[in-house]
């Protein structure tokens, strides 16, 4: 591995001149590899569809699941999503930075493809230094998880560069991933809060801030189906038998990371990502789920 593709960022004093470089290469719509408070996630400027469709091809998944977005500023979530409700401005409060993927109607004015999202995009902001420094720079960033999809999610860029090579431009070594447990990714698209993969936070802590998330067992019950069938069909298209957890995103998480109603069902994926990891659109509300 060249030095012009991993890059030290464990020191702040040094990491300047490395966040530079991978700025220039994601406006060049190149790929990035980071860090995330998940896991390792890969990411494509977001505004740029031949870079998020070379996301897609790295990760080697199809339009049908399409990566969440993380963002370095709470602000930013209503200028890429509308009709956010004020559980979910509740829910970012608590846990932004943080695990948190959250599906969103996307503003109908943004000139973006994401993948078939159904009208409908993850958003992560993730608990990491070198994250948000480069989000910050760079604005909003498609990310999935830093792996080929049907293998375990990078925990260190290493592991990221055996999986993705020279398929992205820019790896930022952050030093090994503080958690291995993807985002926890709700549905906010329908009528009620829906949690589509229960991730590094759990029901019960989001219904400490949310109760109503927590009223409906009949939905719980739906939502573990709609998981097992996501990741049924995640397995199958890598070829492989279900895996009993699920690595994945976005960062968001990468991740997150970043997946949808998966729509990041399952990956991510969950950038987050997860970071994230991939999102398949829900096929209720009609979202795309990080």
């Amino acid at each position: 591995m060249s030095d012009e593709e991993l890059r030290d960022c464990t020191d702040p004093a040094q990491r300047g001149p490395h966040l530079d470089a991978a700025v220039e290469a994601l406006a060049a719509g190149r790929l990035v590899v980071l860090p995330t408070d998940t896991v390792y996630g890969i990411a494509a400027d977001a505004f740029t569809p031949k870079a998020v469709a070379a996301l897609l091809r790295a990760k080697g998944r199809g339009r049908q699941m399409p990566p969440p977005v993380l963002v370095g500023d709470v602000l930013t979530l209503d200028g890429l999503a509308t009709e956010v409700p004020d559980s979910v401005r509740e829910l970012v409060e608590e846990f932004w930075p943080g695990p948190l993927t959250v599906i969103l109607r996307a503003q109908p004015s943004l000139h973006w493809d994401l993948g078939d999202t159904n009208g409908t995009v993850a958003l992560r902001m993730p608990d990491d230094e070198i994250a948000l420094d480069l989000l910050r720079r760079t604005g909003p960033l498609a990310v999935s998880s830093a792996n080929r999809t049907g293998n375990p999610a990078a925990l260190t860029a290493a592991e990221a560069h055996s999986e993705l090579l020279r398929t992205v431009k820019v790896y930022l070594d952050g030093g090994p991933a503080r958690g291995s447990v993807p985002s926890t990714i709700v549905d906010a698209t329908g009528d009620q809060l829906r949690i589509v993969r229960e991730g590094a936070l759990s029901r019960e802590d989001l219904g400490a801030v949310v109760p109503e998330i927590l009223d409906d067992e009949e939905l719980a019950t739906v939502e573990a189906e709609v998981g097992a069938a996501v990741e049924g069909d995640e397995t199958e298209a890598a070829g492989g038998e279900p895996e009993s957890a699920e690595p994945e995103a976005s960062e968001p998480e990468v991740g997150d990371a970043v997946e949808p109603s998966e729509s990041e069902t399952t990956e991510a994926e969950p950038v987050e990502p997860e970071v994230g990891d991939a999102v398949e659109p829900p096929t209720d509300p009609g979202a795309a789920r990080p």
